[in-house]
């Protein structure tokens, strides 16, 4: 042990001792690698961190080569220097490769930077939803239909990246769809996996319109598999189908400004189509069970007394003055429930008009 210190202390101390120091200095060569190698050290983290790092850390290196070939003319130099240099453009070209796996096509760099970078959705995540829409961009043209109520299958999920789509039910306009909103997030909710079923809405793009798809087998493969993705479609596609309500509750109004809320049970009855008119003798008949209904039952009188007649009274002449509605009863003694209570308090409004009022399009903007 005192052998090997000593041998330390010999070289440390009574090692050879430089004769006489150069009193020239090094070439330009030298101080330029120096240079790229202090400013390379500098360098940050992150992707373009290292970029700046191994960047500058290969340039000064290669100075180093051609310092050691040309002034120090020294192999060791020369080949440690090329190793060096070497190993900084290989991590170089690995981080140009890596960059280009993860870049996304504009539409879908977009769509992250929208939708799912504010949620702080990872990007491998993003990366998996991307690639179970097979990184497809589809397109529809104006008055392309990319639903028809009653024959199209509900066998996708499409989300809106440009454009507008009107959606309507029986030829009445409904609502409109706007991007990076679900087209078909009502029908999706409404099935379960195995179930199958048709669109009960059209809808029909209104300009030129981009969109993204998601197959249905594929994208219920996706989420069974992964639980965050699951979560996050879930949370996704209740706000849209909140958003599509609440555009609807106010575009049903009264023109006092009474708004209606389409949650409460039974109003889908009034705005839906009104029923044929009846014949007169089914409204006399209709008019005849209310009242048989909401008369008491009485005993029968065993003496009944004629009742004298009358002259009648020239206001006989006038007609009847209508009824004025009296006030409601307990709901729980008639067995009227909260939906015969809406429709009541719906018609009472004067000049009530719904969302099916509007025919157009412009009306629907206008307001």
């Amino acid at each position: 042990m005192s052998t090997n210190s000593s041998t330390v202390g010999q070289l440390l101390w009574q090692g050879p001792v430089c004769i006489g120091w150069k009193q020239d200095l090094e070439g330009a060569v030298y101080h330029l690698a120096n240079c790229f190698l202090l400013l390379g050290f500098m360098g940050g983290s992150g992707v373009y961190g290292c970029f700046y790092l191994f960047g500058f850390l290969g340039t000064g290196y290669l100075c180093c080569v051609l310092w050691g070939w040309f002034d120090a003319c020294g192999l060791d130099i020369v080949l440690w220097s090329l190793l060096l240099t070497t190993a900084c453009l290989l991590q170089l070209a690995h981080l140009v490769f890596r960059l280009h796996e993860d870049t996304l096509p504009e539409e879908f760099d977009l769509l992250y930077r929208t939708l799912y970078l504010p949620l702080q959705v990872p990007l491998q995540a993003y990366k998996e939803i991307v690639h179970c829409c097979e990184e497809q961009v589809l397109t529809l043209a104006t008055e392309q239909t990319y639903a028809v109520e009653g024959e199209t299958p509900i066998n996708r999920l499409s989300l809106l990246l440009s454009g507008r789509v009107r959606v309507s039910q029986d030829g009445q306009f409904l609502h409109y769809i706007f991007p990076y909103q679900f087209m078909d997030s009502p029908e999706w909710e409404s099935l379960q996996p195995s179930e199958e079923g048709v669109f009960q809405v059209t809808l029909t793009a209104e300009t030129a319109c981009s969109y993204i798809s998601w197959p249905r087998k594929s994208l219920h493969l996706l989420l069974a598999k992964e639980r965050y993705i699951s979560r996050l479609f879930s949370a996704l596609l209740g706000y849209d189908i909140s958003e599509k309500l609440y555009g609807l509750n106010d575009k049903l109004f009264a023109k006092f400004g009474l708004r209606f809320d389409i949650r409460l049970p039974s109003l889908y009855h009034v705005l839906g189509p009104a029923a044929p008119d009846p014949g007169p003798e089914s409204t006399e008949e209709d008019e005849g069970v209310p009242e048989a209904a909401g008369a008491p039952p009485r005993a029968t009188p065993t003496n009944v007394r004629p009742a004298p007649p009358c002259s009648p009274t020239p206001a006989a002449a006038d007609p009847p003055a209508p009824p004025s509605r009296m006030s409601r009863p307990d709901s729980g003694i008639l067995g009227e429930d909260s939906s015969s209570l809406v429709l009541e308090d719906f018609e009472e409004v004067s000049g009530s008009e719904s969302l099916m009022d509007y025919r157009s399009d412009g009306e629907y903007m206008s307001f």
